[in-house]
């Protein structure tokens, strides 16, 4: 190796150029063969490592996840979501009690009807199970916490989809806005401080975006389910909600193959007055995350989904990893993909280790 070779090897590396040795001690070793630029000492002490942590999360960038049952009289463990429940109107009550206390930003309501029929009639009724919610926590916890309602179909249909059938059996999207649009309207009325459409439908935004202002309803946010993927790990969920469901959704949510294509959808529902953007499930499409953040004018979220919380459940059930610290890992790595806010059924677990110092820790 020549003098000009040698030369340009230490200066990529952080260190003195030529040999020399330290001054006074003629034996020591040449000053080259140790680096200058020591990355280490930024992790030496948890002191340290906290000071120069890039990804910096805050409680009130949690959003939970809830599900409420009419037909419940006590709380229903979901035994898919091990922690989870399905609520009855008293235990959501409570649980959004907690949350405000949690200091967390907000709450996702899903509802599970007592009664199903193909145009989910339940969804949009002045007495059903999400307007009942939505109007119990509003009473609880007033605007302590942002409370979402879930905006589809699903849950109320007796054939799972998140639209009206056609006499062909295919999702009328039109059709489909049109009850979207009584569903939001309902929901708003109750109380809701912010709508979840996740049906998937085209132009589902621009649609109840003008439902909502020509009835008054200005405020009320729209939290657009801009790219959400037809995806196997939302296995879970389908328990929680008592899912009907015949068929799949892949003529509606994305394919899991398509980047671009999520960049589009959050574009889309941009234009049409999204206030937030989301991308649904977190940790399967973090580089769609990412490439959304980076074009994106409003907050961008995203879901870590039932079937990301229930493989690390499991696993931890049999010992095969630590759980606290997969856990934080897996939140972490959603946030540092561009995330603002998170949808986690761990909102409250986590928001607790982080006023407690011990998250990521």
């Amino acid at each position: 190796m020549n003098d000009s070779t040698s030369h340009d090897i230490s200066s990529a590396r952080g260190l003195p150029a030529g040999g020399s040795h330290v001054p006074g001690d003629p034996g020591a070793p040449a000053l080259a063969a140790f680096p200058r630029v020591r990355p280490r000492r930024l992790r030496q002490s948890p002191a340290v490592r906290r000071m120069v942590r890039e990804t910096r999360i805050e409680p009130s960038q949690l959003i939970l996840p809830l599900f409420v049952r009419e037909d419940a009289t006590e709380p229903v463990p979901i035994s898919a979501l091990p922690g989870q429940e399905q609520h009855t109107i008293d235990s959501l009550r409570r649980i959004a009690a907690r949350a405000a206390e949690a200091g967390i930003g907000g709450v996702n309501l899903f509802g599970i009807p007592a009664h199903l029929d193909a145009v989910g009639s339940q969804a949009d009724a002045a007495d059903g199970i999400v307007q009942r919610g939505v109007r119990a926590m509003v009473e609880e916890v007033g605007d302590a916490i942002v409370i979402q309602t879930d905006l589809c179909l699903d849950e109320f249909t007796d054939h799972g989809h998140c639209g009206v059938l056609d006499a062909q059996g295919r999702v009328d999207n039109d059709a489909t806005l049109e009850r979207y649009g009584a569903m939001a309207l309902a929901q708003a009325e109750a109380g809701s401080h912010m709508l979840a459409p996740s049906g998937m439908m085209d132009g589902q935004i621009g649609y109840l975006r003008d439902v909502l202002d020509a009835n008054g309803h200005q405020d009320v946010m729209l939290l657009a389910y801009a790219a959400k993927y037809a995806s196997g790990f939302y296995g879970p969920f389908r328990e929680a909600v008592d899912s009907q469901l015949k068929g799949d959704r892949r003529t509606y949510q994305q394919d899991p193959a398509n980047g671009r294509e999520g960049v589009r959808e959050a574009q889309l529902d941009i234009a049409e007055g999204a206030d937030v953007v989301m991308v649904k499930p977190a940790a399967s499409f973090l580089d769609v995350l990412y490439r959304v953040s980076q074009i994106s004018p409003v907050p961008v979220w995203a879901y870590q989904v039932s079937g990301e919380y229930a493989s690390i459940e499991a696993a931890a059930a049999n010992g095969w990893l630590d759980r606290e610290r997969v856990i934080d890992e897996s939140v972490t790595g959603i946030f540092r993909a561009g995330a603002e806010a998170l949808l986690t059924y761990w909102a409250l677990e986590v928001a607790d280790r982080l006023k407690h110092g011990s998250f990521g820790e």
